[in-house]
């Protein structure tokens, strides 16, 4: 039989079954000498110790402890981290690609279901859903009759971020029509182009689409992106959608905005989060609000082993990682 290399994981052990159930699981091990009883929730365990000495491979999650220059010290013969999540940023210590690691993430996996939540709700506000619900329980009664202003017939998108989820969502809107805008400082005509997408500038996207959704990462740059100023650009009864982070947006001048009702917002993330219970966000009936839940859930969050048992099926037949993270691009990712 072929050496199977020692493993570990990292992660929550309450999420490990969600993420690697038995079928997943039966994958893994076929591949590494893994003990499954043994999740990593604190690199200073005895147990955990011992077992980040051999270990070749680590397969992390969410709750995954921090990575830094001490514990790769401790795991000498570490050549891999396989990422069941999202962004490897806040597990991983700066450096490790001097280390010569290799790093895969399983964000391209998380970017799908947050994509296909996106387009749901750009769908309904399109239809002008979340209004015609409010108005329908107030009233208990409606007219059939065309309904003028409404409709994703021509709908003016403005995507704010060409993130892998920014660029998964622009592949789903595509069989509809709507006309796609975007605004990323890092992708120019030809790179607009090649997405089937218009370049424009932020302060013309805001102005001229009818639903702005926010996919940028949180980083300095972007912080408060989406202010007072911007927000008064947006066309009355405009969307804005929110599932990438809540410090993109500054809530204060959200609230002052759709406070007048001039404009609506579905809003995935906050800031903070959760929002204090006497946010006015709450109480505004143009104000949709989910708990953080565009991202894997359910039945989605097997997805994320699913990239991960096939990252290490090819790492250990030495084939390229399709997800393999590059360490120029963290800067400015999410």
């Amino acid at each position: 039989m072929p050496r199977r290399p020692p493993a570990m994981f990292a992660m929550s052990a309450e999420v490990l079954p969600s993420v690697y159930p038995p079928d997943v699981l039966d994958r893994i091990r076929a591949h590494v000498d893994i003990d499954t009883t043994l999740t990593a929730e604190d690199f200073h365990d005895p147990r955990v110790r011992s077992a980040l000495a051999e270990a070749e491979i680590l397969l992390t999650g969410w709750g995954c402890p921090y990575i830094d220059a001490a514990v790769l010290d401790a795991a000498p013969r570490l050549r891999a981290v396989l990422h069941s999540a999202g962004s490897v940023k806040g597990i991983l210590a700066p450096g490790w690609w001097e280390r010569g690691l290799v790093v895969s993430s399983a964000a391209a996996a998380n970017a799908l279901p947050v994509a296909e939540y996106t387009l749901g709700m750009i769908m309904l506000a399109g239809k002008d859903v979340f209004a015609a619900r409010e108005r329908y329980r107030a009233q208990r009664t409606f007219t059939a009759e065309i309904q003028a202003g409404i409709g994703n017939f021509g709908r003016r998108v403005g995507i704010i971020g060409a993130s892998r989820i920014g660029r998964r969502l622009i592949e789903l809107l595509r069989p509809f029509d709507f006309q796609v805008m975007l605004t990323d400082p890092h992708v120019g005509e030809d790179g607009a182009a090649a997405l089937g997408v218009r370049p424009v500038p932020l302060d013309e996207l805001m102005r001229t689409s009818d639903i702005v959704t926010v996919h940028a990462p949180a980083i300095p740059e972007t912080h408060h992106m989406i202010g007072g100023r911007e927000l008064a650009l947006m066309p009355d009864g405009a969307v804005l959608i929110n599932t990438a982070r809540g410090s993109l947006v500054e809530t204060d001048a959200l609230v002052e905005e759709v406070g007048t009702g001039r404009i609506s917002a579905v809003l995935d993330v906050t800031d903070p989060e959760p929002l204090p219970a006497h946010s006015p966000l709450f109480g505004l009936p143009n104000v949709f609000l989910t708990p953080h839940l565009a991202g894997s859930q359910g039945n989605e969050v097997r997805r994320l082993g699913l990239y991960a048992a096939d990252e290490l099926e090819r790492l250990l037949t030495g084939r390229p990682l399709v997800h393999q993270v590059d360490p120029t691009a963290l800067e400015r990712a999410a």
